[in-house]
């Protein structure tokens, strides 16, 4: 018998999949990581490559998967707007198709398996903060629709697998994170300040900055999926996982220029469509049920994410 843990994480050279599969294999266990490289890189995870206990695969979730596991964390899809507006497309057919062939894989091996979802399901939300209960105002036409969507019919398509098929399921959802391995050009608001003041150049907010994010630094966010994975059975999600410290745009550009010592300005640019002004998750079900919270305070995560930058950015 295999007596190792056996886990599957597509995506697992993007950015939280990167962390995610360090920190597995620090538990003991054998970790496959497959991804397509659309988004991730093998620089995310160069440290992992002569472990004899992780593998990587090259492969598109789009196509069926035929291997042995005993866990399954689906991370596979581009999470920052420009890269899933970049071929919306394959954005859906990764979240639905993906969704159906690692459904299909935990179908035949009994695996439990995870679906990494995300609080864009809330839309621009009318609650706030936003609990699980939340159905959540989404444009079904708009530019950030083959994102919100997808990974709204890919928790259907979970649950419907549970329901039919008795399958072991978690959604987790998930708040805006950060931290080391981000892509410098993924347009995200943490390392695009952050990319934008060591180079000395303009800050963009986009609108006058007053709407706000919630910042969860990625060690606590990998925390809080191991924790859903290892609840029991009963315990299917959704479940919303992120940093309840609510900041503006505004106070997050100053956060960051003043902590690069930047002489950077902040330029104020017009709000892009269906951007949400407010983003809180209400985590008290994370807390009762997994016993989970954020630890890092946003100062603290900056400065490791600030040195990240600073080493991998040309000079």
């Amino acid at each position: 018998m295999h007596s190792r843990k056996r886990i599957l994480i597509t995506g697992g050279a993007g950015f939280v999949g990167s962390h995610l599969c360090r920190a597995l294999v620090g538990t003991g266990a054998d970790v496959l990581c497959v991804d397509n490289f659309f988004t991730g890189t093998r620089d995310n995870i160069i440290d992992l490559l002569d472990n004899p206990h992780f593998e990587l695969m090259r492969h598109d979730v789009t196509f069926p998967l035929y291997v042995e596991v005993d866990e399954i964390y689906n991370l596979a899809c581009p999470a920052s707007p420009v890269h899933y507006q970049h071929d919306p497309v394959q954005t859906t057919k990764t979240s639905v198709h993906g969704a159906i062939n690692l459904l299909g894989l935990a179908k035949r091996t009994r695996a439990k398996i995870l679906q990494a979802s995300t609080s864009e399901v809330y839309g621009d939300p009318n609650i706030h903060p936003q609990p699980e209960e939340y159905w959540g105002n989404v444009n079904p036409v708009g530019i950030r629709s083959c994102y919100d969507e997808g990974k709204r019919c890919a928790e259907t398509l979970f649950f419907d697998y549970f329901r039919q098929h008795q399958l072991r399921i978690k959604v987790a959802r998930i708040f805006n994170t950060y931290g080391p391995s981000m892509h410098p050009n993924d347009g995200r608001v943490v390392s695009n300040f952050i990319v934008q003041a060591l180079n000395g150049e303009p800050i963009t907010i986009y609108g006058d900055g007053s709407q706000t994010r919630s910042f969860c630094f990625v060690s606590d966010l990998v925390r809080g999926l191991i924790a859903l994975m290892d609840s029991s059975d009963d315990v299917t999600g959704p479940i919303n996982l992120g940093n309840p410290g609510e900041f503006t745009i505004k106070q997050l550009a100053e956060l960051v220029i003043e902590m690069t010592g930047s002489r950077s300005q902040i330029e104020y640019l017009p709000l892009p469509t269906d951007d949400p002004m407010q983003r809180q998750p209400d985590i008290s079900k994370a807390r009762d049920i997994l016993d989970w919270q954020p630890t890092i305070e946003l100062r603290s995560g900056l400065q490791q994410t600030i040195q990240y930058f600073s080493k991998i950015l040309p000079t």
